[in-house]
């Protein structure tokens, strides 16, 4: 096991495990907080900064795992020849759709007649590697064109408003649509850039080589992080181009600042792009050596993310219904939330952030010692492939 681990890219895992324990923060403040029904946390004319930061600290969960999706590819396709790799990816990229239509959607509803589904973060990750299945066969100048071109030109399409296509908000306008026996099919994670975002870390694995001198990788990695942070705030302050959502002045500088990061994720503007894996790229680029134990706690949770994330949602949902019956509202009152019923039963429900963060801490301390077992599992039972799946 200490060969296998050993193998890896620690860098990767690293932050892969520092954002995917953020998203339970997120989906933590979602099913505890007192006011995750009737604010928007990242409106200064609603949220303190307490609130906001744990929104906005949440907001690198998903560009960076799906950039990180492509570097894994990458590093698969070492050890496969194109077709083998496209046809890993087709089946992990239908695979994961399915998951979100299933197992996905029952955790965040716990409703066995399914009336309300999402397409969100897992889906997008599963239709991004189909994609990818066919686009590993460009040329690699090809792949970055077209990552480049998705990423930093989608914005373009953003006066493109189709309402009533579902095909449209698949692509790139968040939206829903009414489906059979009057369930609800809502798309929050439209393709475009997402597709961009994950051939991009395709190309860039190759960064990633051994035949890469470590000097290099470092200084590349800070020069892209520094400038991409560099063109977000430019990009901001010009209200020129990259989000629909522009900041404004306000009489402090505190809500100001807080207009100025508040940047678009469905779908996710360039300037949410520029903002988060900006300083991705300067993560990776200095900790690439890092060790010891809270690097290694972060890192168990990275090389298990399938599990994890399934765990964490059930769990998470699980302990709200405990709270939400301990309180007086009633098990029940968990099936199907506020955000998608808007029941009004749930008003005067949840508690103040920092019960939050407590219940975040134990959920997180609770799955450890579980992803470490299964981490340990996985590394000695390479033989069998369903645990690919996982």
């Amino acid at each position: 096991m200490k060969a296998s681990i050993k193998n890896r890219i620690q860098s990767l895992d690293f932050l892969k495990g520092i954002v995917l324990i953020l998203m339970a923060l997120d989906h933590t403040r979602d099913f505890f907080h007192n006011d995750a029904f009737s604010i928007n946390p990242t409106d200064p004319n609603t949220a303190d900064w307490f609130v906001f930061i744990t929104r906005w600290i949440t907001h690198f969960c998903a560009p960076v795992f799906c950039f990180l999706a492509g570097i894994s590819a990458f590093l698969i396709s070492r050890k496969k020849t194109k077709n083998q790799l496209a046809k890993f990816l087709l089946k992990r990229g239908i695979w994961l759709i399915f998951i979100e239509l299933t197992l996905v959607n029952f955790a965040w509803n716990f409703d066995i007649y399914f009336t309300y589904n999402e397409l969100a973060v897992i889906w997008s990750l599963g239709m991004s590697m189909v994609l990818l299945a066919g686009i590993i066969y460009l040329p690699k100048n090809i792949i970055l064109l077209i990552s480049v071109i998705l990423i930093f030109g989608h914005n373009l399409l953003d006066s493109l408003n189709f309402n009533e296509s579902f095909l449209w908000s698949l692509v790139h306008q968040e939206n829903g649509v009414n489906i059979f026996g009057g369930r609800r099919l809502y798309v929050s994670y439209p393709i475009i850039p997402w597709v961009g975002v994950m051939s991009l870390g395709f190309w860039f694995g190759a960064l990633y080589n051994k035949t890469v001198d470590v000097k290099f990788r470092k200084k590349a990695l800070n020069i892209l992080g520094v400038s991409l942070i560099a063109l977000f705030i430019i990009l901001r302050y010009s209200n020129y181009y990259g989000d629909l959502n522009q900041w404004q002045g306000y009489n402090n500088i505190s809500k100001t600042l807080m207009s100025f990061m508040a940047t678009t994720k469905y779908p996710p503007s360039l300037l949410f792009l520029l903002m988060t894996l900006g300083p991705s790229f300067l993560f990776l680029a200095n900790t690439e050596k890092l060790k010891g134990k809270v690097v290694s706690f972060f890192q168990t949770f990275g090389r298990v993310p399938f599990f994890y994330y399934i765990l964490h949602l059930y769990l998470i949902h699980f302990l709200a219904g405990i709270m939400a019956k301990l309180t007086g509202f009633g098990w029940t009152m968990m099936v199907l939330p506020k955000w998608v019923t808007d029941m009004e039963e749930l008003k005067g429900y949840g508690f103040n952030l920092w019960i939050v963060y407590v219940v975040w801490i134990f959920i997180i301390l609770l799955l450890y010692p579980l992803c470490k077992k299964f981490d340990k599992y996985k590394m000695n039972n390479k033989d069998k492939k369903w645990l690919s799946y996982l």
